[in-house]
């Protein structure tokens, strides 16, 4: 690796030394959140269009980080860290890929560049996959396909690689000219074309040819040709005059590769094709037609490399499906299982231990390690990294399963228990030992290891609730983004996160950096500080009862009424603490709660009398943000707010934070954004603005099909018999009900489920645990998923379609349906 002052003349900064400045460096990190070992690490301070990477400085600082790369505004800063060596440049961005692209030229071996609309990660790990056997590969974690995360990737490029395999994403011109450079493919890979991002570029044709910029400088280029826009493009461009084009296609016999049938059956397709004027022939454990196009890619590019088919047709049988996001799981004995089970490697390893570390309301860690198969490394050497990464990461305890990490079970000096094999965990490991602790579950393909997330996982019918927290965050930084960097954000977490779980979401919200979390009732902040929940909590309802509990745990009760301003004040008296933080409700016109403008004198006066009740803020709620009708009375509220928190701060003698805006008012009205806004509905994917908001979907209802049935014609489904079968039909039974939270408004036909991209509609009358469907005509078996609501079937269509809204359909599924939570 590189000196930090080497590092300097390759981004040609500006060096100051407070340290050693010939510190090796072998991290490169731009999170002050995931920093652990740090005596090699090199961070950069990053600016992004939601963040400042320069104000976790101090935090990195304090967690042993010595070497910076900050862009020049931050120079005068630098006397406060006496011991750190800081280089300065213009684009700290720009450093990032400067050290990445010099990075990438010293080595000399083939680099696999993908990029594409969809398909490019899976194509990634089943290249990995297929190649990993006999060929040390360096490949982009997960979806590391961004200006930040492609830098990140190749940085991870060492002397003993065989073959690299990084993919690059844009969303907007210009992106791929720096990614070009740092990803130098030898071979490139143009997956599809589709309407990712389309909103970046002018048209299809452009995003086309940014995309292809890529490969300006590759040998060759493998892309689909039944894909008319990139032929169309790539035609017209110099690419096609430097480069070899490797064609495969369904459609054109003069293809490099035709690809002359694709057979399915239930579980496997078959796909022969023409290459070399040879018949070759293929079998996938896939049937969907994007893992047959992502699988013809991988077997292109495997033959371009020169593997004999028979080779490749024994290794795709083996293909593992692409989960693309870890899975968290409510495990036994109150545990969390993290699940990632296709693949084991020390690059995913470390981000799976990243995602473990997050979860910060688990005091306890323990990890399930398989073999790391064709690692590169010498044995001894793979084991002692990857205990040295457990220990700096705190793990408390190693569970391995495998010849090779029992032979090095010495490198372990934490917790550990070790099996030759599966079957010999099964055999002999105690799991009601476990308890109240998040587990990794990570292993080799081979190793079978689904059946121990499956064994270790909290029991419950096949209904789940899937979050998908990385949409929950994206969410919060959109609407992060249209506010000022001071403004503060408070996110609703009442009624378990409006059913989408109290714990697992206000960690992730806490882990990016959210301010404040809103509860209804003080037990709900309760089970969030007993979680490791640090961040502000305010209660709307406090109850007398409860005032022991807000006092003990911190919390911070919202006052509406003289009843509980005297409730606190006397609570105060009784307690041992000094003082309580609260938040002022002004009621400005919705007439729900609140203190009426003409009270404030009085609420002043007691306020003054009791200076150890500090008011933290001063608020409102608009009534009818969501209504253009009613502007002139949003716009009213407002200043009745503004002249309240006027008139209290005056008599208070200082400033407490005002905030009315609901997430309907941050995208309407950003005049009235304050010092803080409030987060709900809009969190969990549900815009309740109707036009322009880019909403991503968090929650997904799914179930399974229990049972299928044929029903005679004039035969009837279900209670009451309200379905009578005009024809033959069939009926597919599914383990959801109204006790589950599945209206019983949704049934009668008026709603529908999605199978299998098919609408399915609900016959008969929705039962406490059960519903039916009618799938007549459409190809579904036993088993098959059923989603209820999701991003292919959002939670609009069904509320409106059962006489509902979303808050009541989200708020309203039921606990025993157990939540799954993903994460990139």
């Amino acid at each position: 690796m590189y000196t930090i002052s080497q590092i300097a003349h390759i981004v040609a900064g500006k060096l100051v030394a407070g340290g050693d400045e010939h510190n090796v460096i072998h991290d490169l990190l731009y999170d002050s959140r995931k920093i652990t070992g740090s005596a090699h690490a090199l961070f950069f301070a990053v600016k992004t269009a939601k963040n400042d990477g320069h104000k976790y400085i101090r935090s990195a600082y304090e967690k042993g980080v010595s070497n910076f790369v900050v862009m020049e505004h931050f120079e005068s800063e630098i006397c406060h860290y006496p011991h750190a060596n800081f280089i300065i440049v213009a684009d700290t961005l720009q450093a990032l890929q400067q050290l990445a692209a010099y990075h990438r030229r010293q080595y000399n071996i083939p680099v696999v560049g993908i990029t594409g609309s969809n398909g490019k990660t899976t194509v990634k790990e089943w290249l990995y996959q297929l190649l990993c056997e006999d060929k040390k590969v360096v490949y982009s974690p997960n979806s590391f396909n961004s200006q930040i995360g492609v830098p990140l990737s190749v940085w991870k490029m060492k002397a003993d690689d065989e073959l690299g395999i990084f993919e690059a994403g844009i969303s907007q011109p210009s992106e791929m000219e720096q990614l070009k450079n740092i990803i130098l493919p030898t071979i490139g890979v143009f997956t599809n074309i589709g309407t990712a991002h389309d909103e970046g570029f002018m048209g299809e044709s452009q995003k086309v040819g940014e995309k292809l910029l890529l490969f300006q400088n590759a040998e060759t280029l493998v892309y689909c040709a039944d894909h008319s826009a990139i032929t169309e493009v790539l035609l017209r461009t110099e690419i096609a005059k430097k480069v070899r084009i490797f064609r495969w296609s369904t459609r054109k016999q003069d293809a490099d590769m035709y690809v002359q049938s694709v057979q399915k059956n239930d579980k496997h397709t078959l796909i022969t094709a023409i290459y070399e004027q040879k018949q070759l022939q293929i079998s996938i454990p896939f049937v969907d037609d994007a893992s047959v196009e992502n699988v013809i890619h991988c077997w292109a590019v495997m033959l371009l490399l020169g593997y004999d088919n028979a080779v490749i047709a024994e290794r795709v049988t083996r293909l593992a499906s692409i989960a693309m996001r870890l899975e968290m799981k409510q495990g036994i004995n109150r545990c969390l299982i993290i699940n990632d089970t296709y693949n084991s490697d020390i690059n995913s390893l470390q981000i799976a231990i990243d995602l473990m570390n997050n979860q910060r309301q688990f005091s306890r860690r323990t990890v399930i390690l398989s073999d790391i198969l064709q690692s590169g490394s010498s044995e001894k050497d793979l084991y002692k990294d990857i205990a040295n990464l457990l220990e700096t990461r705190h793990v408390d305890k190693i569970v391995g399963i495998g010849d090779a990490i029992c032979r090095q079970a010495d490198s372990f000096g934490m917790e550990k228990e070790f099996y030759r094999t599966t079957d010999d965990f099964f055999a002999e490991f105690e799991a009601n030992k476990l308890e109240n602790e998040v587990i990794l579950v990570k292993g080799a393909r081979k190793y079978g290891f689904e059946r121990i997330s499956k064994y270790l996982e909290l029991k419950t019918h096949e209904t789940v609730l899937e979050v998908n927290l990385n949409n929950l965050v994206a969410n919060m930084n959109y609407y992060r983004s249209l506010v000022p960097p001071a403004t503060k954000v408070m996110a609703m977490v009442k009624a378990f996160s409006y059913g989408a779980g109290d714990i697992d979401v206000a960690n992730a919200l806490q882990y990016h950096g959210v301010d404040y979390f809103t509860v209804a009732y003080a037990d709900e902040g309760v089970t969030l500080r007993k979680k490791n929940i640090k961040v502000p909590i305010m209660v709307m309802n406090p109850e007398e009862r409860a005032m022991d509990l807000i006092f003990r745990y911190d919390l911070q009760p919202e006052v509406y009424s003289f009843k509980v301003l005297r409730m606190v004040s006397e609570a105060l008296k009784l307690s041992r603490h000094e003082s309580v933080h609260v938040h002022v409700k002004i009621d400005t016109g919705m007439h729900r709660l609140g203190f009426m403008p003409e009270d404030l004198p009085q609420v002043a006066a007691i306020l003054k009398a009791t200076p150890q009740i500090v008011v933290e803020s001063v608020f409102s709620h608009f009534a009818a943000a969501d209504d253009a009708t009613e502007d002139a009375f949003t716009h009213m509220q407002a200043a009745v707010l503004t002249r309240s928190h006027a008139y209290l701060t005056e008599q208070l003698g200082y400033r407490p934070m005002k905030h009315i805006c609901n997430t309907c008012g941050i995208c309407r009205f950003p005049e009235y954004h304050f010092d803080m806004v409030r987060m709900g509905i809009g969190l969990y994917g549900v815009s309740p603005v109707q036009d322009g908001v880019p909403m991503n979907n968090v929650t997904t209802l799914k179930t399974i099909i229990s049972q299928l049935r044929d029903v005679p014609q004039g035969e009837t489904v279900g209670y009451n018999r309200t379905f009578k079968a005009d024809k033959p039909t069939r009926i597919a039974t599914i383990p959801i009900g109204y006790a589950d939270g599945f209206p019983r408004s949704a049934g009668y036909g008026r709603t529908q489920v999605y199978i299998h991209g098919h609408l399915a509609p609900i016959v008969g009358s929705v039962c406490m645990d059960m519903c039916m469907a009618d799938v007549t005509g459409l190809p579904v078996k036993e088993e098959d998923e059923v989603i209820i609501f999701g991003k292919e079937r959002p939670i609009g269509y069904l509320a409106q379609a059962s006489g509902l809204i979303a808050y009541e359909l989200l708020t309203g599924i039921s606990q025993r349906v157990k939540r799954i939570y993903i994460e990139d």
